[in-house]
This record gives structure tokens, C-alpha cells and sequence, in this order.
């Protein structure tokens, strides 16, 4: 079980994006460096546990299913009790992020105020799409594995 690559190839973009904004300089480069603290903690939790069962959803896609999935419970029960902590980090980093556009409008680096759009729908979408998915794998795998897996 592993991350979607499409998923792993975002947050290495998003990474390196981050970083041209810290070197930036000005405002705009101190809220980069505000955006990457709150951040980065963040994306260790995601790569962790939320985003790996999204590996599994071609194969459950097929109607595949095997016993070795039973591992991704352990991840998506992380998942559903971490969620209202997670939730609560996307705040602080859209908070952050808002700042950031901000700066970089302020400061005439448009390229920064569009990243930290494209970064604030990023969170957007992992609530509306890859943590509910992650958790419909959990309580699908709980519904068809054996009790005894």
C-alpha cells in the first residue's frame, strides 16, 4: 500500500514551490517560511497515514480484495481520529497561505499569490476528497474482509 505517485509527484511540487517563495525575500519570504512551519508537520501526518489507502483504490476499484489490506485499517482508524486535528491544521495553513498572497501581492510576486491559491484548493480538495475516500476504504475493508483477518 502505497501513495498514489500523482499524489507523492503534488506534495514534492508543492515542497519546491514553498521553498523559491522562503528565498524569495521580504514579507513575502517570511510568510513562506510561516506557511512551511505549520506545513510541513502537516504533510509528515498525510504521507503517514491519510494518503496511503488511496493506493488501494484501483485494486478495490476491480473488486479485489486481499487479506494483506487488513493493514490499511490500522491507517484509516488513524485517520478518522486524527481528522478534526488535521481539519484544524488546514486552518491555520489557509490562514498562513492567505498571508502569503498578501505579501506576494503587495511585493508584485503574483507567482506567489497564485501558488498559495493552488495550495489553499489543495486543502480544499484533500477534505472534500482524499481524506473522505480514505476513510470510505477503511469502512469498506471493515464491511468485506474476514472478522478473523
Amino acid at each position: 500500500m502505497e501513495t498514489p505517485s500523482v499524489l507523492k509527484v503534488e506534495h514534492e511540487e508543492l515542497h519546491g514551490e514553498l521553498a523559491h517563495a522562503m528565498k524569495s525575500g521580504g514579507r513575502t519570504g517570511e510568510a513562506a517560511k510561516a506557511v512551511a512551519e505549520v506545513m510541513h508537520p502537516h504533510f509528515l501526518k498525510e504521507e503517514e497515514y491519510a494518503l496511503p489507502p488511496l493506493g488501494l483504490l484501483r485494486a478495490l476499484s476491480t473488486g479485489t480484495i486481499e487479506s494483506g489490506m487488513v493493514e490499511a485499517l490500522k491507517l484509516t482508524d488513524r485517520l478518522e481520529a486524527e481528522l478534526p486535528t488535521m481539519l484544524a491544521e488546514h486552518e491555520k495553513i489557509v490562514a498562513a497561505l492567505e498571508r502569503l498572497a498578501e505579501a506576494a501581492n503587495a511585493e508584485d510576486k503574483p507567482e506567489y499569490a497564485r501558488f498559495a491559491e493552488r495550495l489553499i484548493a489543495h486543502a480544499l480538495t484533500e477534505e472534500a476528497i482524499s481524506y473522505p475516500a480514505a476513510l470510505l476504504i477503511g469502512r469498506y475493508l471493515k464491511a468485506v474482509l474476514p472478522k478473523s483477518s
